[in-house]
């Protein structure tokens, strides 16, 4: 805890407005692309496509993230301050970083896939198999499962460091204690530079292939160009400040005490976490670069919908025209009746 709160000024207005912001705009376009991502994923995966495994996992990740950030947005609204129960912040903090690291390593996974496709096409066959894929898929899933349940065993909510604001922070308070700065360097290594050096070496393989290939034309080329490129830029943008900053967090705060400095790197610090959630956003977009067949799958889904949809008009048009022919029709014998009356 700090001792001086003289220096402390907690201010969380930066928070309380690019949090709803970020997330509500997330939210927005992330829960309806990764809906239609898991539908075309699941056609992907009945036609035997490995690919459709990896991407059905990457898609559920971001949409569980998602479907959390409400709690998120409400604690940011509030300064902060966490007015749930302390379970709650648990479990959106075991999915927060659910999210974060099983993202890195399906998008390590699809780039291997593609690897495989494109610079060993007659090899190592039998690692691309929708079964394969299955057990790789179920594997990450348990190892992160089992690495982020130190979150759901340790105490995740805490008093605000400067004691004036009565604030309940969760899960990320600071400054760190040394134990966790330990679990950041390991996730730091684990789950953010493995995967990045995976990535990259496939993709300048990848790019060395297709460069020196005559076969491959110059559109296809593009195609691969335009793929290493998004997911690249997709992966460095959304994690790197990340990451740097919790490695900035983890060497420093265990050993400082002066306030304003933890203040600062902590404001920083939340502003690139809001910049990891964009990958709910940029995931998605990427499964139209990785796979023609997705989007094929997509697009068939979107046409489907929007004849449902103008069917559904038409036919709400085709009753309106009979209700009102009926009503017309009604009140005609009604007035012929009166005048055979008179």
């Amino acid at each position: 805890t700090m001792n001086n709160t003289a220096k402390c000024h907690d201010d969380h207005t930066l928070d309380k407005y690019l949090f709803p912001f970020v997330y509500g705009i997330v939210m927005m376009i992330s829960i309806p692309t990764n809906c239609i991502a898991l539908y075309a994923a699941c056609i992907q995966m009945r036609k035997k496509k490995e690919l459709g495994v990896y991407i059905f996992s990457l898609s559920l990740a971001d949409l569980l993230y998602s479907l959390i950030l409400p709690l998120w947005i409400d604690y940011a609204w509030n300064g902060d301050n966490w007015r749930l129960s302390a379970l709650l912040c648990q479990i959106s903090a075991f999915l927060m970083y659910m999210n974060f690291y099983t993202s890195t390593a399906f998008l390590a996974c699809i780039s291997v896939d593609r690897y495989l496709a494109l610079v060993h096409p007659l090899k190592l066959q039998h690692l691309r198999t929708r079964r394969f894929s299955l057990i790789v898929s179920v594997m990450v899933w348990l190892l992160e499962s089992i690495l982020n349940s130190v979150i759901l065993v340790h105490k995740e909510v805490f008093n605000d460091p400067c004691n004036f604001t009565n604030h309940t922070l969760c899960y990320d308070k600071y400054p760190l204690e040394w134990w966790q700065s330990q679990i950041n360097f390991f996730r730091i290594c684990s789950g953010y530079l493995v995967p990045l050096i995976v990535i990259l070496f496939c993709y300048h393989k990848i790019y060395q292939v297709v460069k020196h290939n005559q076969a491959t034309v110059d559109e296809e080329k593009k195609k691969v160009r335009k793929l290493i490129l998004n997911i690249t830029v997709t992966f460095i943008v959304c994690f790197t400040p990340y990451h740097v900053i919790l490695l900035i967090r983890s060497i420093r705060e265990p050993y400082t005490t002066d306030p304003q400095l933890l203040q600062q790197i902590y404001k920083v610090y939340r502003i690139t976490q809001a910049l990891t959630s964009l990958n709910c956003i940029a995931d998605p977009i990427l499964y139209c670069f990785v796979s023609e067949a997705a989007q094929t799958d997509i697009l068939s889904f979107l046409r489907c919908y929007l004849c449902l949809q103008k069917h559904e008009r038409d036919q709400m048009k085709d009753y309106a025209l009979c209700i009102s022919a009926t009503k017309n029709s009604a009140l005609i014998t009604y007035r012929t009746s009166c005048e055979t009356d008179t």
